[in-house]
């Protein structure tokens, strides 16, 4: 019988909180908009932020429970709180309720953010079921993923969204999933997932230089654009360099066998980090 302490953990675990690093996306139009000094609009952002937590976590637990006897075959998996039996699964469900209800009444009154929270966990719900085993098709509903929680801080708040930072997040996307899957390709042939066997590692590295490309070139296209010199001056043409230095080196990771679990490995790399501070400084340099 494990302790009290034990089970909270594995119930913390069970909610994968770490994964809330990628509902930091909900951000990007608030901050890319300059009105994060708007009181009630930052209110509604923390609120579609919190209502994907919610969501993302409630998807996860159903996710768990969906493969718990599959994951207690898994040389890797097998440790989940699901899959070792220290959470139950009734109990598992209980709290995958409670936190769909959470997202829902973080949401209340916000007709569009329902909407794209219930696009969001229908989507992952037929990943989880049956789409995660059709290639590309997998990779396309985990970057739609991403999307929703950028619609929901842009169109759901009510900050009109620059096409071209759309458009970005869209490869951006693309191209963590295909990252995610190169980074599974390493692993044992035992414990891969099944579709890996349609993903020879040559297309693999294809589609990652493909969405790369066309992330650096959208992402370039909106420094240089009118609308981002009128917000930002030039201060975002200096953040290019920095933005192409820490996709090369997350590909490098990549291939070094990291990247399956993107919001972890993002935090594990120095250099990495860095970039992200370099990009924040120079971002907000004229605003300190």
């Amino acid at each position: 019988m494990p302790s009290f302490s034990t089970f909270l953990l594995a119930l913390i675990r069970l909610m994968r909180p770490h994964q809330w690093l990628k509902n930091t996306f909900v951000f990007a139009g608030l901050v890319f908009s300059h009105n994060w000094f708007d009181q009630a609009l930052d209110g509604r952002v923390l609120h579609a932020f919190a209502a994907f937590c919610c969501t993302s976590s409630m998807v996860y637990i159903l996710n768990d429970w969906h493969d718990r006897a599959s994951d207690a075959l898994h040389p890797r998996k097998r440790g989940r709180p699901l899959a070792s039996g220290l959470v139950p699964a009734p109990v598992a469900l209980a709290l995958a309720a409670l936190l769909l209800g959470g997202g829902l009444m973080l949401a209340a009154g916000n007709r569009s953010l329902l909407a794209l929270l219930g696009v969001y966990v229908a989507l992952n719900l037929a990943y989880s079921w049956r789409l995660k085993q059709v290639p590309v098709v997998d990779v396309s509903i985990i970057a739609a993923g991403f999307m929703l929680r950028l619609l929901a801080g842009t169109v759901a708040v009510g900050v009109p969204p620059s096409r071209w930072l759309l458009l970005t997040g869209v490869f951006l996307t693309l191209f963590l999933g295909f990252c995610k899957r190169k980074a599974e390709s390493f692993h044992d042939e035992t414990s891969q997932r099944a579709v890996l066997a349609h993903y020879p590692a040559a297309l693999l590295d294809t589609f990652m230089a493909v969405t790369m490309t066309a992330t650096l070139t959208t992402y370039s296209l909106f420094a240089t654009s009118l609308e981002a010199q009128l917000q930002h001056g030039e201060r975002l043409l200096y953040t290019v360099p920095v933005v192409i230095f820490g996709m090369l080196r997350y590909t490098y990771q990549v291939h070094r066998g990291h990247g399956e679990d993107v919001a972890r490995d993002l935090l594990r790399d120095v250099w990495i980090l860095a970039a992200g501070l370099a990009w924040l400084a120079i971002f907000l340099g004229h605003r300190l």
